[in-house]
């Protein structure tokens, strides 16, 4: 007699939260990964900020500046910075160049509020920054709520000023006003997307006026000498200043049993720690492995720091170089992961996706065959041959997956830097974390999933 049981264990594609399956041991580690992850995700608020974590540790970890004049040999550790704001980090394998290379790719750019060139006004003796958003965000939801503030002002002599308000409790924080219920009938009556309006994201920055009987602007000018007094600065270098804010709120554990993580920047972050951490725990691989963490991302990847510019390839070419390899013979043998974030099924909003085929938290990675709206617009479509090749690599390595795309066809849609890769021509794939809430002010992920996507990494790289 057939044990049907047993039968569908065979067969049916496994769908089991991992809470009941892992064991103690893995479930400790998972913990101690999540508590280093929330330490970083605090410190790496924007894509400088995150730079500057990775390489500090890098360095600590044996990886030393890319140097086109040295000879490299296999272990050895590298890595490149490009403008501060991307990063790419290589370790040498034993094969030559020709046999391609491993490579994980990550954003490192989270959705924010950026200044407007000429940023700051005052308006019925209060001072506010004017704004324009960056990347796709729910505007009502950057309202109300703590704000810092970071990023760098050049001054006209060309020295540099690290500006960093609002993390610390002893530090002012910033804010974005919002209309009381019991005025905002006429707003409560218009559709999401018009209730909060881009040029009403006004940053409130003081309300103190300078202390004279004479002159206008005077909480302005008051704004202005603390700013001067503090950092040395005038008006007109806020016009050369590249400023974001974003959430002041640390990342917190979610939930009685401490199973999720609440934070600012999941997106695409999540994805890029594990993938940094795999790097660093690859030691003499067979096929030079390359993590690279890019710029851009959430508005489209344009720009030098983002993966539309030619500063990755410009990489790969010159570790080509190092064996003498052309670097198109190299990029067509290659193997890519991008490392990107998929949307989880949230059951308080389960008619936008088709729970057949959407990721689930605490599931482990979510692999996303192809991205795109509507018809796959703007996909990158990975083939049989090469789901098929990561699929065998994750369950030689007891890697946790799912299968998922981003919600109901014809719902909306996204995408990620897989097809840049792939125009590369380079085999590529989207596996990443699911997210609850992405592209809020406070996105939600799972531990465990968290711990999954290390392991993924750190088994592609063999």
């Amino acid at each position: 007699m057939v044990d049907i049981k047993e039968l569908k264990n065979n067969l049916f594609c496994p769908k089991k939260n991992l809470y009941l399956k892992i064991s103690d041991e893995e479930f400790e580690k998972t913990q101690n990964f999540a508590e280093n992850y929330k330490k970083f995700l605090d410190f790496s608020k924007t894509e400088r900020k995150s730079v500057e974590y990775f390489v500090k540790k890098a360095k600590k970890n044996g990886f030393e500046e890319f140097d086109l004049d040295k000879k490299y040999n296999p272990g050895d550790r590298i890595f490149r910075i490009n403008r501060g704001k991307s990063v790419v980090f290589a370790i040498i394998g034993k094969n030559n160049s020709r046999e391609g290379f491993n490579i994980a790719v990550s954003h490192i750019d989270s959705p924010r509020i950026d200044l407007k060139p000429n940023p700051i006004y005052e308006n019925n003796e209060m001072v506010f920054f004017k704004t324009h958003y960056y990347g796709g965000i729910k505007k009502y939801q950057w309202t109300a709520i703590p704000l810092a503030l970071y990023g760098k002002i050049i001054l006209k002599n060309q020295d540099s000023i690290e500006i960093s308000i609002g993390e610390n409790e002893s530090e002012p924080c910033f804010y974005i006003s919002d209309l009381l219920p019991h005025l905002a009938r006429e707003q409560m009556s218009k559709s999401m997307s018009k209730a909060i309006e881009g040029e009403s994201l006004n940053i409130l920055i003081g309300s103190l006026p300078f202390k004279s009987d004479t002159g206008s602007e005077l909480v302005k000018l008051n704004i202005l000498k603390i700013l001067n007094e503090k950092y040395g600065i005038i008006e007109r270098d806020l016009s050369f200043a590249e400023l974001e804010l974003v959430p002041a709120f640390k990342s917190r554990d979610i939930g009685f049993d401490r199973s999720l993580i609440g934070g600012y920047g999941h997106d695409d972050r999540c994805c890029a720690f594990p993938a940094f951490e795999a790097i660093l725990n690859t030691k003499n691989p067979e096929k030079t492995c390359v993590v690279m963490l890019a710029d851009k991302e959430e508005i489209g990847s344009d720009g030098n720091t983002g993966m539309k510019s030619s500063f990755f390839r410009y990489f790969l070419a010159d570790l080509a170089s190092i064996d003498g390899i052309k670097t198109r013979h190299a990029l067509s043998k290659s193997r890519a992961l991008s490392a990107d974030v998929d949307a989880a099924f949230d059951p308080n909003y389960s008619s936008s996706f088709d729970s057949i085929n959407s990721s689930f938290i605490n599931r482990g990675v979510v692999i996303t065959k192809y991205t795109g709206s509507g018809g796959k617009a703007g996909a990158s479509d990975a083939s049989a041959e090469f789901i098929g090749y990561v699929r065998k690599i994750f369950e030689d390595n007891n890697v946790n997956y799912q299968l998922g795309e981003l919600g109901k066809v014809d719902t909306g849609g996204g995408g990620t830097v897989a097809k840049y890769i792939a125009n590369l021509n380079i085999d590529v794939v989207d596996v990443g974390i699911p997210v609850l809430s992405m592209h809020s002010p406070f996105e939600v992920i799972s531990k465990l999933d968290l711990y999954e996507m290390f392991k993924a990494v750190r088994a592609f790289f063999g």
